[in-house]
């Protein structure tokens, strides 16, 4: 099983699920995907922001703008997948025994390229894979989250609440995604798997503070935001 410190070293791929919770169809009136939405990140995207979980202090770690996006980007709350061993064409039924463990995530996403890519059908990657896009939070061993397709994912900025909503309401909860992705392609140990975002991710600029965090006290994180 992995550890805090090789899961962030030996991280090989980190692969989003996008519009994945029920509450967000519900909002949009859109209909429910054939199948998950998936996109990646690279690894350069991640910043450990462990430092930020719960019980410890000091400054919090930094999540920088890129000027590309014009000093603005989104939060997107999540809880991460942490895959324990190497798995292929798992069937569903199996795919939790693949996980090692669990973390607390933010997807930040220069929305504004995202919404011009959508329609063009262009790629998500450079909306997404910015460095300190992807801050992670310690590892919550899988003992300590023996339900994770019910737990709460929650996300405030300068203290006021912007999301929480629970894993109940993914609409393809964790071990559909496991098996869906490792058809396509192999799952490696300590490869992050981001399942998705509650309704309510927003923008964030210069100054502001995010602090969000899984079930009541399991996890949380702490990270500012700052111009490139």
């Amino acid at each position: 099983m992995p550890t805090t410190s090789k899961f962030l070293q030996s991280t090989r791929k980190i692969i989003g699920a996008g519009v994945n919770y029920k509450e967000i169809l519900r909002l949009t009136n859109s209909p429910k995907p054939d199948a998950p939405v998936i996109f990646f990140k690279p690894i350069s995207s991640l910043l450990d922001a462990g430092s930020g979980s719960t019980g410890s202090t000091g400054t919090p770690p930094t999540i920088r703008i890129p000027r590309v996006f014009g000093g603005v980007i989104n939060f997107e709350a999540e809880l991460g997948v942490i895959i324990g061993r190497r798995c292929a064409n798992v069937p569903t039924d199996q795919a939790m025994a693949y996980v090692g463990g669990y973390c607390l995530a933010l997807d930040m996403t220069g929305m504004d390229f995202i919404l011009d890519a959508r329609p063009k059908g262009l790629p998500w990657c450079l909306g997404k894979g910015f460095d300190t896009s992807t801050p992670v939070s310690a590892l919550v061993q899988r003992a300590d989250l023996p339900n994770p397709d019910d737990v709460r994912v929650w996300c405030e900025v300068n203290g006021v609440r912007k999301q929480d909503d629970s894993t109940r309401n993914l609409i393809f909860p964790i071990a559909e995604l496991i098996a869906y992705v490792s058809r396509f392609m192999t799952l490696e140990e300590n490869d992050l798997l981001l399942t998705g975002t509650p309704a309510g991710a927003g923008p964030v600029r210069h100054g502001d503070v995010i602090v969000c965090g899984l079930g009541e006290d399991l996890m949380t994180m702490r990270c500012q935001v700052a111009d490139e």
